[in-house]
């Protein structure tokens, strides 16, 4: 049976964890302080691994769904050491958001070593990652692709092949830049005429009556009229890091950035306000405070 490891089983991992056992894999992970609750894991006959080297060893297929891309060159060439302990002919698939140029630079490292190397990011949230029901965007050789679509299948919903590797990265990249620049912007207009005493209610039916309705909007609209951040459980902190990957992509193309610089510099200012740790939609009353 193909051996399956994942490094990294937080908000979206445990859902791809839980789906890959459930549908009959076998699992390993690495036991990390960042998880969440992994005791269903275990319940499904996962085994829990401490050192992220030994777990890469066992593996036929090495899935690694950490914050970024630092956190992915530390687990593959750092303190990790993985990439030192893959067996030949090991697939390492990058669920990460990360820089397109480093991933292309560890794909290199890894058929160094004899093995292949696939990015595909994820879009959508936990809940969906819980349903088995992600989007990946992926890039890599195609016979590479192929050989882990069966695993793909069992917590993705729809896969975009976009290209060689780094082009699943470069698409997740463009996706989050448009949806969380969206939603930044629909949070930032809505601070100021909730500021300005206009009615919640009236304002989003106005919105999803016009151009204005879509995703983003739906994704925001429960904290505008109840508070509630449960359709978007995606941190400042991380879309920040999304928005800065996104304009150091473009600057390294020379590409024209100002509406995402724009992004990211708002929020950088919430990031430095100590606001990182709160969901997007929260955006709706941190932008209406001075």
């Amino acid at each position: 049976m193909t051996k399956v490891g994942i490094i990294g089983v937080g908000l979206m991992g445990h859902g791809i964890a839980k789906n890959i056992l459930q549908k009959g894999w076998d699992l390993g992970f690495l036991d990390h302080v960042g998880n969440q609750p992994t005791e269903d894991l275990v319940a499904l006959g996962g085994v829990a691994w401490d050192n992220a080297a030994q777990l890469a060893e066992t593996c036929d297929i090495l899935l690694l769904c950490v914050t970024g891309t630092p956190q992915v060159e530390d687990v593959l060439i750092g303190s990790g050491a993985a990439l030192a302990a893959l067996r030949p002919g090991a697939v390492v698939v990058d669920c990460s958001t990360a820089i397109p140029s480093s991933t292309r630079a560890l794909a290199a490292q890894v058929r160094e070593k004899g093995c292949d190397f696939v990015d595909a990011a994820m879009t959508r949230t936990p809940k969906e990652a819980e349903e088995g029901r992600l989007n990946l965007l992926v890039g890599g050789e195609t016979a590479t692709i192929e050989r882990v679509r069966p695993l793909f299948d069992c917590f993705a919903e729809n896969i975009f092949a976009a290209g060689g590797v780094g082009s699943g990265h470069q698409l997740k990249l463009t996706h989050n830049i448009i949806s969380l620049g969206t939603a930044t912007l629909i949070a930032e207009v809505a601070a100021c005429a909730i500021q300005d005493g206009m009615d919640p209610e009236a304002m989003v039916d106005c919105l999803r009556k016009g151009g204005a309705g879509g995703v983003a909007l739906e994704r925001v609209a429960p904290y505008i009229l109840e508070g509630s951040t449960d359709a978007l459980r995606f941190s400042i902190q991380n879309a920040f890091k999304d928005a800065g990957y996104y304009t150091q992509m473009a600057t390294e193309l020379g590409a024209a950035r100002l509406m995402a610089q724009a992004v990211n510099d708002t929020l950088a200012g919430l990031v430095e306000r100590g606001n990182g740790e709160a969901f997007v939609p929260e955006q709706v009353s941190l932008l209406q405070k001075p």
